[in-house]
């Protein structure tokens, strides 16, 4: 009789994170208690490495700044999710370049998630926003995300790589350093009067996290995805509710004339661009159930 050999294990492919800050930390509780990637978490920060080994990552050292410390990364990988920031100036996202210039050398990839910002469709005075809105950008921070799109759409044109961008807005949780307003609101910081308020957009930190585990799986290819929860709120609505969460006195409200006194160039410009993300695609394509469908859920 011929005895029949086991069956192997298929090998598991190999997910290299980058930018593996908070957002790649709680990815990698997610895919640690499914075991269904090889992780690779790349740094730029010496002190990260013993942290990344001991969420479940095999930590590499490489800075998007210095591309010659990024050449490791040909033919590392078969999945990247890409959480790194683009530089702090300029129009254009050097480090995107970078990695996908060291990506292409030998590529390997089949599967890259971006986290993007939905401050790429700049300004829509309050209306709905769906991933089919052209991209306007009116900061040069936003710039720099829709350059970075663009590089990756052309990457993965031409290297047949399905990737996904996820446009993403303001992010929080209670565990999240600067992810909670309590701070702002212990400080008095004011917020704009209601009739010249602005709609802000929110996703908790965990549902995040889940959104990218599920667009590496399920995304489509060359696609965008509004990843946000189902809160229709003004952005002064949001520090109240918040206020009340916490126990605090509710934020001043100050006309925009005032209040450009008062906050920081970003923080007005914040206030500045008003629009209500649409997630219906990120619901449907990701099948993703939010666990806080809303900021009174999360806060």
């Amino acid at each position: 009789m011929v005895s029949v050999p086991p069956t192997r294990r298929l090998r598991r492919p190999t997910l290299l994170i980058v930018g593996c800050g908070d957002i790649g930390l709680r990815v990698l509780q997610l895919l640690r208690d499914r075991d269904r990637y090889r992780v690779l978490a790349l740094s730029s920060d010496p002190q990260r490495l013993p942290l990344l080994r001991a969420a479940g990552a095999v930590p590499l050292l490489g800075n998007f700044d210095h591309p010659a410390t990024l050449s490791r990364l040909a033919g590392l990988a078969d999945a990247v999710l890409h959480l790194a920031p683009p530089p702090p100036v300029g129009d254009a996202d050097t480090r995107t370049r970078h990695l996908l210039q060291a990506l292409s050398r030998r590529q390997r990839v089949q599967t890259l998630v971006y986290a993007s910002t939905s401050g790429v469709y700049g300004d829509a005075a309050g209306a709905q926003v769906s991933e089919t809105r052209p991209v306007a950008p009116s900061t040069a921070r936003a710039r720099r995300r829709a350059d970075a799109e663009r590089q990756l759409r052309h990457f993965g044109a031409r290297f047949g790589v399905r990737t996904v961008l996820l446009r993403i807005p303001g992010i929080y949780a209670r565990d999240r350093a600067g992810g909670h307003p309590r701070e702002r609101l212990e400080r008095g910081t004011p917020v704009l009067r209601a009739d010249e308020d602005v709609y802000t957009n929110h996703i908790h930190a965990d549902d995040l996290a889940r959104a990218c585990v599920a667009a590496l799986r399920f995304g489509s290819p060359q696609r965008a995805i509004n990843v946000c929860d189902d809160s229709e709120l003004a952005m002064g609505d949001y520090f109240d509710l918040a206020a009340d969460r916490c126990g605090l006195p509710r934020p001043p409200r100050l006309g925009r004339a005032e209040l450009r006194e008062q906050v920081s160039p970003m923080a007005l410009s914040f206030m500045s661009e008003s629009r209500r993300l649409v997630n219906a695609r990120m619901k449907l394509e990701l099948g993703l159930r939010l666990r806080y469908p809303t900021v009174r859920d999360g806060l």
